[in-house]
């Protein structure tokens, strides 16, 4: 009887354990892809929420120019970088532009293909301080699309843009006499070329 007693606790524990670890292995899985599957959703999610608040430094796209001036002065200084071994030369034509809040202005990058092979490049932009982005409007930006150079091209860039003359009201920019707006431009793969493109569609169609 006893021998018995002693081993039946430990046969009925056995199949109960094995349920249990199975359950905490599903458990850990369904929470890995659904942490996963939050992560990609929150992606677009979070670019939109900081295009909408400047939160990170990240500038706002407006249609129309200001039709407010002040009388209150501001430097926007410009800087320019690569990254991801992108072959390119680039920099602004100036380095910094002293301009009234809400005057509209144009200022150019260039970028040049310093390799005998198209490369095409996609530029991620931010200002500094990152509390400035929320009154960092741009009415037109090379970055709003994606850039192809030739071998040995090179590109002027243009960037037109205004600071929110609302600037003036954010206790957290109080002083703030200078911005800086920064680009990094990273490779990306080269578009297909348009024949090709054609190509695809008559044979997904079966007729052009």
């Amino acid at each position: 009887m006893t021998e018995e007693s002693n081993q039946s606790p430990g046969t009925s524990a056995t199949p109960k354990r094995k349920v249990s670890d199975r359950t905490i292995a599903v458990s850990c899985l369904a929470f890995f892809f659904g942490m996963v599957g939050m992560a990609f959703a929150a992606v677009p999610l979070y670019a939109m929420f900081c295009q909408v608040t400047g939160y990170g430094g990240t500038t706002q796209r407006v249609e129309q120019m200001s039709d407010t001036i002040l009388d209150k002065k501001i430097t926007v200084r410009f800087d320019a970088n690569t990254s991801g071994g992108l072959p390119w030369h680039f920099e602004p034509v100036q380095r910094d532009v002293t301009m009234n809040i809400g005057e509209t202005k144009l200022i150019k990058y260039e970028a040049r293909n310093i390799t005998d092979k198209p490369t095409a490049g996609r530029a991620a932009f931010n200002v500094t301080p990152m509390a400035a982005g929320a009154y960092f409007n741009k009415v037109e930006c090379f970055c709003f699309t994606d850039t192809v150079l030739k071998p040995g091209e090179d590109l002027e860039m243009p960037v037109v843009f205004f600071v929110d003359p609302d600037i003036v009201n954010a206790p957290e920019l109080k002083g703030v006499n200078t911005i800086t707006l920064s680009y990094t431009f990273f490779p990306i793969p080269m578009p297909a070329p348009v024949a090709a493109n054609a190509d695809v569609k008559k044979n997904a169609s079966g007729q052009l």
